[in-house]
């Protein structure tokens, strides 16, 4: 088998979240520490994804725009033919960040989340966002196995 020919038979097992038991805990933070993905896969880039609603209008409250910006998300995965569960890399973007807007975080993505393994997720305090007003935003990455009999096609 040549570098560019790939098996027939293609693990659909994406992706894979590790914690290394010497790290502390990234659950706890809404993340895990690494995500592993194996081609072949489709990869999907999700834009910042704020707090604005269908219409463009932005609530003043940080917790009403971070439940409409994961909202938002999930309509960008949907729109790729992805889910919650092909999340490989979160990236939060927060204005006026805090220790209390960092816990409502936590508690918002495993809500969210649930019982699905979270990605790897980095939050970044910025002093501001693409729109006056707009309080926080996702970034996100997402991989999806490409089906083996797809592949041979």
């Amino acid at each position: 088998m040549s570098f560019f020919t790939l098996p027939l038979h293609v693990p659909a097992a994406l992706p894979l979240f590790i914690n290394p038991p010497r790290l502390a805990g990234r659950r706890a933070d809404g993340g895990s520490h690494v995500a592993v993905a194996t081609a072949p896969a489709r990869f999907i880039y999700l834009a910042e994804q704020g707090g604005e609603d269908a219409t463009g209008a932005l609530s003043p409250d940080f917790e009403a725009q971070l439940a409409q910006a994961l909202r938002n998300l999930r309509l960008a995965l949907t729109g790729a033919g992805a889910g919650l569960q092909h999340v490989v890399r979160l990236r939060v973007l927060v204005v006026g960040h805090s220790e209390a807007r960092l816990a409502l975080l936590a508690r918002t993505l495993a809500t969210v989340w649930g019982e699905l393994p979270t990605p790897a997720c980095t939050l970044i305090p910025v002093p501001c966002l693409a729109r006056e007003g707009m309080l926080c935003a996702f970034e996100a990455t997402a991989v999806k196995a490409i089906a083996a009999s797809t592949l041979a096609d």
